[in-house]
């Protein structure tokens, strides 16, 4: 009898494991991306038809042009594995014969200017891990810029409790990089869970902070001058929603803006055309670009006209803004393209009698850095 049951359910279970009639096969299970003990990362896609498939890394180390080469299996799999990598999470994307794909396999992803790349987090740091501690918010939020006269976009993380208090906050403005989104700080650069380790470590105080839209348009950075739209929807609109929605204080001792690249210039912008708003202001790879020449081979040489220091000399002056400025920090690893335009930014602002901070570091220009010097910036913020 016992015999008689195992034959039918062995029986059953090979025709449930059988397509019905007209309907094709199912594909083969694909995991990906695999992280592995040792950090090692293994993608994968199924693409039976395709001729060629490349992986394409962001910041994945090591990455040689043989290394981006997927090799495929009798299933139409195809895979390939990279070395061990530092804790963080990297952008990627697959090139399917030309044509650029996210991981259809994995449903995390962030989006970068006009492009979306699929997100693999790798655990094994303290500062940037989802780890077991209170937890903030990070909400999408639209509101209507009247400087642009369209609807925008942008980030805002509350930190644990916000909702079950009264309590007021003081507020940080993190600004992204050229090639980048208001997403990408919170996805990319584990803003909200650096922020709620740190807070849980009492290593920062918490505080709100806000991830907006840098880009005004579809072109992407340009060099900020006397009518930046980017700094007038901030002051005009993003400060104003901020403090009308948010518990916040509006002083500006509890005020604080930083950013990466081209939001570092953009800081840089805001600061000293606002020098009573901010008591800590922080500069992540960059500096006056385009101020000093050329930042690199290629890029277009500054506009004719008078100097970015002849600009904003009233400003440089300014003693109120050196007097209210409790932190001026500068970040920028030696194998950046823009070392040598924030060595020249710190020693202008020097020379001006301002007292910038300024650490060089190992690195170059990616979130390898940046997320490093958000962990070394937030817990000297409203001390």
């Amino acid at each position: 009898m016992i015999l008689r049951y195992l034959a039918a359910a062995l029986v059953a279970a090979t025709l449930l494991a059988q397509p019905p009639a007209g309907r094709p096969p199912q594909p083969p299970p694909v995991v990906s991306p695999e992280v592995k003990p040792d950090r090692s990362i293994t993608f994968r896609i199924l693409a039976p038809s395709a001729q060629s498939v490349q992986l394409n890394g962001g910041d994945i180390q090591g990455l040689s042009a043989d290394a981006r080469k997927m090799t495929k299996n009798e299933k139409g799999i195809w895979e390939v594995t990279v070395p061990p990598v530092v804790p963080g999470a990297y952008r990627y994307t697959f090139n399917v014969d030309g044509v650029t794909v996210v991981d259809p396999r994995n449903p995390t992803v962030s989006e970068s200017n006009n492009n979306t790349w699929s997100l693999v987090p790798v655990p094994g740091s303290e500062l940037m891990d989802a780890r077991n501690v209170p937890h903030g918010a990070v909400s999408s939020i639209t509101y209507y810029s009247s400087a642009l006269g369209r609807n925008r976009r942008m980030q805002i993380y509350t930190p644990p409790g916000y909702t079950n208090t009264n309590a007021k906050y003081p507020v940080f403005y993190l600004l992204h990089g050229a090639s980048d989104s208001d997403y990408s700080w919170s996805t990319v650069g584990r803003a909200g869970f650096i922020l709620d380790n740190l807070i849980a470590a009492k290593k920062a105080k918490p505080m709100i902070v806000v991830m907006p839209a840098g880009h005004t348009n579809a072109g992407g950075f340009r060099v900020p001058g006397a009518r930046d739209e980017f700094a007038r929807d901030f002051v005009e609109d993003i400060m104003p929603y901020v403090e009308k929605t948010y518990r916040v204080y509006t002083d500006r001792a509890h005020r604080a803006i930083a950013g990466l690249s081209m939001g570092g210039n953009q800081t840089l912008a805001v600061l000293t055309s606002n020098p009573d708003k901010f008591a800590y202001a922080g500069v992540f790879s960059s500096g006056l670009i385009g101020a000093f020449g050329r930042t690199r081979p290629g890029a277009p040489e500054p506009p004719p006209g008078p100097s970015w220091e002849e600009q904003n000399k009233a400003a440089l002056e300014n003693a109120n803004l050196k007097k209210g400025l409790k932190l001026f920090w500068f970040g920028t690893g030696k194998d950046d393209f823009l070392v040598e335009t924030s060595r020249k930014t710190v020693e202008l602002f020097k020379k001006y009698g301002f007292q910038p901070v300024y650490n060089e570091t190992a690195g170059a220009h990616t979130w390898l850095v940046w997320r490093g010097y958000l962990g070394e910036f937030a817990p000297r913020l409203f001390q």
